[in-house]
């Protein structure tokens, strides 16, 4: 080759993308407006709930490997889902439970807490911003009276919003009753006082850099100046819903579902809510050695409040408008431990979704016949993530930026193409 030709033929192949791939990709939009995402913070066994296989033996000797439970039909033919899952059983015409989900993430509840958050590994030089956060920094909230992300929960890293910053962080609380801290100004500032206030505050914030940690800070004060105050805590209100519903939603669990449903009217764009925050069972969705014997309680309160939400939302012409997600940090295995519990396991799980404005089949993916991998169907994790973001209308492919680096929305990820129209 004479050097001429290699020197033009090198210039063009420097200047096409390395490893380029010419077909397009195409990327469902779906049309849901907001998403509630249900936290089962442990590992909620998907063998013992939306996944159910022959049943098993803890107790014998030997252990038998499968189901603690027995399996139920639902309203979906030929899906099936555990005996503790009645009322959700009756309205799975709404729901799939994607039961090929999985991840390969060391099964410690930290780092898969984080990856399933965010859709990837924690990194030592950038911290990623979770699901909830990318959502409300692309949608923002559907109205001006209310922040886009709320969580009803624990503040966490993995919830947060990492290098977006605090614009894209969430208000959170612990207890629908009262609501999230700070929004209720004491009696004796009035409108006109806490105005007096802000103008103080105002020469000493207009001396911090842009872009520096003081000036997210203060963009963070103003979101939380502009929203205290009764119009926004007014949401928080339960005692307005009828007894019958409040009572249809069940306990606590259930009283935040509902608070979620009543965000979403007020127009917030992405609810998280955690379930079991007191621990009922002793161990959660953790349910290592005697952690089982109370396991059958938690899902009946998933169930129930689950439930209704979609009922709830159905009711209001709001289920089509809203993605419901239930995530879990990994699944549980078929096997039992010495006393009887389960251990972690990431090559196969169930998350669910709902409502959203999605085609759904009742369940999609395929284990094999005691739950342990995918046998069709398999959704790595970023294309769960992936279907989610396409599902609120978001490209998963679309780069953000920290700093000056660009960093995809989801690393490759490919939405579920049957789900969507």
């Amino acid at each position: 080759m004479k050097r001429r030709s290699f020197l033009t033929s090198a210039a063009a192949f420097g200047a096409a993308p390395l490893f380029a791939n010419n077909t397009p990709i195409h990327t469902p939009k779906g049309k849901a407006e907001h998403c509630i995402f249900i936290w089962l913070g442990g590992g909620m066994g998907q063998i013992d709930t939306f996944d159910p296989k022959k049943l098993g033996d803890n107790l014998g000797k030997p252990q038998k490997a499968g189901s603690l439970y027995k399996a139920i039909d639902t309203t979906v033919k030929g899906v099936q889902v555990t005996e503790h899952l009645s009322k959700t059983a009756k309205v799975m015409e709404h729901v799939t439970v994607m039961r090929t989900v999985n991840h390969h993430v060391i099964d410690e509840h930290a780092f898969a807490t984080n990856i399933v958050h965010t859709g990837r590994m924690i990194s030592g030089n950038v911290v990623y911003p979770s699901i909830g956060s990318i959502i409300a920094n692309q949608r923002g909230a559907a109205s001006t009276d209310v922040p886009a992300y709320i969580l009803i929960g624990y503040p966490n890293v993995s919830r947060g919003p990492g290098f977006l910053g605090a614009k894209s962080g969430y208000v959170y609380l612990t207890d629908t009753n009262t609501g999230p801290a700070g929004f209720t100004r004491p009696a004796y500032v009035d409108e006109k006082r806490a105005e007096i206030r802000h103008q103080l505050l105002k020469p000493l914030m207009a001396r911090t850099s842009k872009g520096s940690a003081a000036a997210d800070y203060e963009m963070a004060q103003q979101e939380a100046l502009r929203l205290a105050g009764p119009k926004f805590m007014r949401h928080f209100n339960l005692k307005e819903e009828p007894d019958t519903l409040r009572n249809d939603y069940g306990g606590e669990f259930g009283q935040r579902c509902m608070l979620s449903r009543r965000l979403v009217q007020a127009g917030v764009r992405f609810i998280e809510v955690s379930h079991n925050l007191n621990f009922m069972n002793g161990t959660g969705w953790d349910i290592h050695n005697e952690g089982y014997k109370n396991q059958h309680l938690l899902i009946q309160e998933l169930d129930t409040a689950l439930s209704a939400l979609i009922r709830d939302l159905k009711d209001k012409k709001l289920l089509d408008k809203t993605l419901i997600v239930v995530g879990t940090e990994f699944g549980r295995p078929p096997e039992f431990d010495g006393r009887g519990g389960r251990g972690h396991q990431g090559t196969a799980f169930s998350m669910v979704l709902a409502g959203g404005g999605l085609n759904h089949c009742g369940a999609y993916g395929v284990t094999d016949e005691l739950a342990k991998k995918p046998v069709e169907n398999p959704v790595p994790l970023v294309d769960f993530h992936a279907t989610i973001h396409a599902a609120m209308g978001i490209d998963p492919s679309k780069e953000l930026m920290d700093g000056t680096r660009p960093v995809p929305i989801t690393d490759g990820g490919k939405a579920v193409a049957a789900l969507f129209g």
